[in-house]
């Protein structure tokens, strides 16, 4: 399983990481390399095993999702997080995507549905309901990066469309025969420029800017 996605279970509910696992362990393309009961722990472990997605759990004692996402953002883990919640409300889901994850999932989803998330995040992707998406717009409306488009080449608008499209850095790079050195190049510009943390921001920036790829 050498070209498998590694993904580690950050929940405490231990039944949950076992039905997680259970599932996880019979996808080819898929490997659990741990668990971890909290936020705390799930920082180290994310930091040691050095996973490509974590499945993070919001909330949780001691150190929740959140705070644990913002501890990842600081050490500059390139470990993309998936949220797993049984919590729909907005106050809930939107601190987490603005802390930096990747987009997010309930608990009740259908296991391939899970499987295809994973997938999804770990090739660059977002993954945002359509609601979720308005209430971090709204709250975006003065925030970070406004007025700040005009500093951006043409290269970089074009780049930033395309993460508003979905697409990961692969896609990217082959349609606009780029190389992915270079993507990632111009991406990190994109987010300095912008004053963005992350590509979730800067789809949602180009979004509210009306950046099309």
């Amino acid at each position: 399983m050498a070209d498998a996605i590694k993904v580690l279970l950050v929940d405490d509910h231990q039944v949950v990481r076992r039905g997680l696992r259970t599932f996880l362990e019979v996808q080819d393309d898929i490997e659990v390399v741990g668990e971890a009961a909290d936020g705390a722990d799930g920082v180290a472990l994310t930091e040691e095993l050095r996973p490509d997605v974590v499945l993070m759990d919001v909330k949780m004692p001691g150190m929740d999702g959140v705070e644990a996402l913002r501890r990842l953002r600081d050490l500059g883990n390139p470990a993309r997080v998936l949220i797993v919640t049984s919590f729909t409300e907005r106050r809930t889901v939107v601190p987490a995507l603005r802390a930096g994850a990747a987009g997010y999932v309930y608990k009740d989803v259908d296991p391939d549905a899970l499987a295809g998330a994973i997938r999804s995040v770990h090739a660059g992707h977002i993954l945002l309901q359509p609601e979720v998406a308005d209430a971090l717009l709204s709250q975006e409306e003065n925030g970070s990066g406004q007025g700040r488009g005009g500093s951006l080449t043409e290269r970089e608008r074009q780049v930033l469309g395309l993460i508003a499209d979905g697409r990961s850095n692969r896609e990217i790079a082959r349609a606009l025969v780029l190389s992915e050195k270079t993507v990632k190049t111009h991406v990190s510009n994109i987010l300095m420029k912008l004053d963005l943390a992350d590509r979730t921001q800067a789809a949602l920036w180009a979004v509210r800017h009306g950046v099309a790829g």
